[in-house]
């Protein structure tokens, strides 16, 4: 009986041994089974990530589109020049991709303000006084169009009015881009736009209402009763909440002066603010946005041979890019074009490294003016192509223009654009096309690539 006591106590202790034994055997297959499982997770996880990097085609959320009017190299070296001397940096500097821009028109080896947008804002070449609209009047479909029935939010920014034929390119259509009645009208009734913001709002305006509409229509008040809310001075603007879903339009100005004028300049936002305040608004759409800024004051002041308002209005716009890239974020593409070269200003001779600000204004030590114009108003030549205005002297003959800090080759009653290439600049996806020369069309196809 002991044996059998002995026995059943051995037996019961090696079926205790056993029992601990395949608990811990389960154990470790249970380990084992997770490992494998989460092995197997982070292969497909990789997998997956690389077939979304490599095969799945990837957009970006924010598309901002900044046209410098008259931008071209020369400006760009100037701009630094007039800023902080010859080794100075702006933004563009910092921008990876870039390339020179032929601007052609289909029928002139110079394009015309219209022209030149239509080419950026739809990819086509079209002949000159064109705004998006062929030679047989058939319309074109533009990046903001595009962008719209894709879903983005769009919106448009002027340092001037939303008229102008850079501007107008890219929602209106029209062979008369002179004819800014008629871009505020297809501006209001096509909805294409959900933020615009510009300076000036007698296009909108009729005549009772201090604007210089003729159709007595008050398009701002026809756009209230659509959605949008019209703000009118950068309080206004600053106040709208980020946070808000809204159509928004902008008109800082009654008059078409602008700056210019003895209005209140804290009551007008800069471009940079414009710039910034529309991203915050679009940027709250799932689908992203495009955003089209142009910077028109450039033209303005170069038209009128102004070099030191010239190179100040290059100067903002080359803060406002710096403010698109601070607010827009990683997943944005920005690009960044000249549309004409204007009035061909240069710096000649010997200025000191240094030298900046009103240094480049005036003359050099041997009497010479530092920087010069090829053709605008304060032209000393004048070769009986252009009418002069009654008033107004022949230049170079009798009564010559006093100031000659800035003089121009010859007269033209408004600085005449140049064959030069402009210049382009691009960060984010599919900028790195831009290498080496393209033609302007090419700026449109990198920018739709992306919606």
């Amino acid at each position: 009986m002991p044996t059998i006591r002995n026995a059943d106590k051995g037996f019961r202790g090696d079926r205790k041994f056993d029992n601990h034994e395949s608990s811990f055997y389960i154990a470790l297959v249970k380990w084992r089974n997770q490992l494998l499982a989460l092995l197997c997770l982070l292969a497909f996880a990789g997998l997956g990530v690389l077939y979304f990097q490599h095969w799945v085609v990837q957009r970006s959320f924010g598309i901002i589109f900044i046209i410098g009017e008259g931008l071209g190299p020369e400006r760009i070296a100037l701009t630094r020049g007039f800023l902080g001397g010859a080794d100075a940096h702006l933004t563009l500097d910092t921008m990876p991709h870039t390339a020179l821009v032929k601007n052609f028109s289909k029928d002139f080896a110079v394009a015309d303000q219209a022209a030149a947008a239509t080419a950026l804002a739809t990819g086509t070449k079209v002949n000159n006084r064109a705004v998006s609209i062929e030679s047989n009047g058939k319309s074109i479909s533009t990046i903001i169009e595009l962008a719209r029935d894709r879903g983005r939010a769009t919106g448009l920014i002027s340092d001037r009015n939303l008229t102008n034929p850079t501007c107008a390119a890219f929602y209106a259509h029209s062979n008369n881009p002179g004819d800014t009645d008629q871009m505020a009208q297809q501006f209001a009734e096509g909805g294409k736009i959900d933020i615009g913001l510009g300076t000036s709002a007698t296009e909108f305006l009729p005549e009772t209402k201090h604007g210089h509409r003729q159709d007595r229509r008050d398009l701002l008040l026809e756009m209230r009763g659509n959605g949008f809310d019209v703000v009118r001075t950068r309080a206004e603007l600053e106040a709208i909440p980020p946070w808000q879903h809204t159509k928004l339009f902008g008109a800082f100005s009654d008059n078409d002066a602008g700056r210019g004028s003895n209005q209140n300049w804290s009551d007008e936002p800069s471009l940079s603010d414009m710039v910034r305040r529309a991203i915050e608004l679009l940027q709250f759409n799932q689908r992203g946005y495009v955003l089209v800024v142009d910077a028109s004051r450039m033209r303005e002041a170069a038209e009128t041979n102004n070099a030191e308002k010239t190179l100040t209005e290059t100067a903002e716009f080359d803060r406002a890019v710096a403010t698109a890239h601070r607010y827009a974020g990683g997943r944005s593409t920005i690009m960044v074009c000249g549309d004409v070269a204007i009035g061909g200003l240069h710096a000649n001779g010997y200025p000191f490294r240094k030298d900046s600000g009103i240094a480049l204004l005036g003359l050099n030590p041997a009497g010479q003016p530092w920087l010069t114009w090829a053709t605008g108003p304060k032209g000393t030549q004048w070769y009986g192509a252009s009418k002069l205005p009654q008033n107004e002297p022949s230049p170079g003959i009798v009564g010559a223009p006093k100031d000659q800090s800035q003089p121009a080759a010859f007269y033209a009653p408004s600085a005449l654009p140049t064959v030069e290439d402009v210049v382009a600049f691009g960060s984010g996806r599919g900028t790195e096309a831009l290498q080496g020369t393209i033609d302007n069309t090419e700026i449109f196809k990198i920018l739709s690539d992306e919606l």
